[in-house]
C-alpha cells in the first residue's frame, strides 16, 4: 500500500459554491518526491492543507473522501495528533513565525520543546537542521530582521527539525534567489532519498524536473494529468491548456513547428536547450 493515500477527495470553503478539489485520487509513495504544479487557484494550496490536516481540521468547509498517511485517516485524527508525523510550510513564511521567540536558533527548538525533547538533543537537532538548510550564520539573529527568503528557510528548517515522515511545502522557495531556490531542492532530494516522503507545490519546472521524482499538474481543482517530470513538462496537453512551462521547453516548442526542431524530445533546462539549438546551427 502507498504511504499516501487521497481517495475521491473534494472539498469546498466555508461560504464557496465552486470546490476548490474536486475528485482528487492520488497515491505516493514512501521516500517519493511529488511536484505540484499549476496556475494560482488551481488547488496547490489547497491540496497541500488537505495533507497536513489542516483541510478540514482548521479551514473547515465541506469535505468528501479521505486522505490516509502512513495507515492512518486525517478524518479520524486530531490537528496535533496529525501534525506529528506531518509537517507543513506555508508559501508565506511570515504566517510560520511563533512570535514567541527571540533568535532563530530558538525559533527551530520551539516544537521540540513542545513536545517534551530533552535539551541536549533539542541542540544536537536544531545544529544539524541548520547545517542542512544551511543557516547557520543566521542562529542568533531574530526572525523578523531576515529578508523572505532567509524566512522561508527558517520555517522549513523549523519543520524539518521535527522529522516528519510526511513533508508538504507550498512554495518554499517563491522569495529565494536562484541559488537559494537550488540549494533548497537539493536538501529536500536528499531528505526523500533518506526515506522522507515529500509534496512541494512550486513554479521552478526546471529544479522540478532535476530533483522531483513525480509531477502532479492541477486545474481548476482537479488532476489534469501526472507522470514523470518531463512527460509532463515538455507535454503537448499542459501547453494546451495554457500552464507555464519552461522557457526553454516553449523556445523549442515553437522551433519545432517551424521543422527546425530535430530532437525527438524537448528541452526543461537551459543545456538541454543549448545542445538542442547548437544542432540547428
Amino acid at each position: 500500500m502507498a504511504f499516501v493515500n487521497v481517495r475521491n477527495l473534494t472539498y469546498a470553503y466555508p461560504l464557496t459554491k465552486q470546490p476548490a478539489l474536486q475528485d482528487i485520487n492520488l497515491q505516493i509513495e514512501e521516500g517519493e518526491f511529488v511536484a505540484l504544479i499549476g496556475a494560482n487557484g488551481a488547488g496547490k494550496s489547497t491540496l497541500c492543507y488537505a495533507l497536513a490536516g489542516f483541510v478540514p481540521h482548521f479551514f473547515k468547509g465541506e469535505l468528501q473522501g479521505e486522505v490516509e498517511a502512513d495507515g492512518k485517516l486525517s478524518s479520524q485524527s486530531t490537528l496535533s495528533e496529525w501534525t506529528l508525523n506531518v509537517g507543513l510550510t506555508f508559501q508565506n513564511p511570515f504566517n510560520q513565525i511563533s512570535g514567541a521567540k527571540y533568535t532563530v536558533f530558538e525559533e527551530i527548538a520551539f516544537g521540540l520543546e513542545n513536545i517534551g525533547v530533552p535539551r541536549e538533543e533539542i541542540k544536537v537537532r536544531v545544529e544539524e537542521a541548520l547545517a542542512l538548510t544551511d543557516i547557520r550564520e543566521l542562529a542568533r539573529r531574530s526572525p523578523y530582521s531576515l529578508s523572505g527568503g532567509q524566512q522561508q528557510r527558517v520555517a522549513l528548517t523549523s519543520i524539518l527539525v521535527m522529522r516528519p515522515k510526511l513533508l508538504v511545502l507550498d512554495e518554499p522557495t517563491s522569495q529565494m534567489d536562484p541559488v537559494g531556490a537550488k540549494e533548497v531542492f537539493s536538501a529536500v532530494r536528499k531528505l526523500a532519498q533518506e526515506g522522507m516522503t515529500v509534496v512541494m507545490a512550486e513554479h521552478k519546472t526546471e529544479w522540478i524536473a532535476r530533483f522531483a521524482d513525480r509531477v502532479v499538474a492541477l486545474k481548476e481543482g482537479r488532476i489534469l494529468m501526472q507522470g514523470a517530470p518531463r512527460e509532463v513538462l515538455t507535454s503537448d496537453l499542459l501547453f494546451e491548456n495554457g500552464f507555464g512551462v519552461s522557457r526553454y521547453t516553449s523556445a523549442a516548442r515553437e522551433a519545432r513547428r517551424r521543422g527546425l526542431w530535430t530532437k525527438k524530445s524537448l528541452p526543461v533546462s537551459l543545456d538541454e536547450a543549448a545542445e538542442g539549438f547548437g544542432a540547428i546551427r
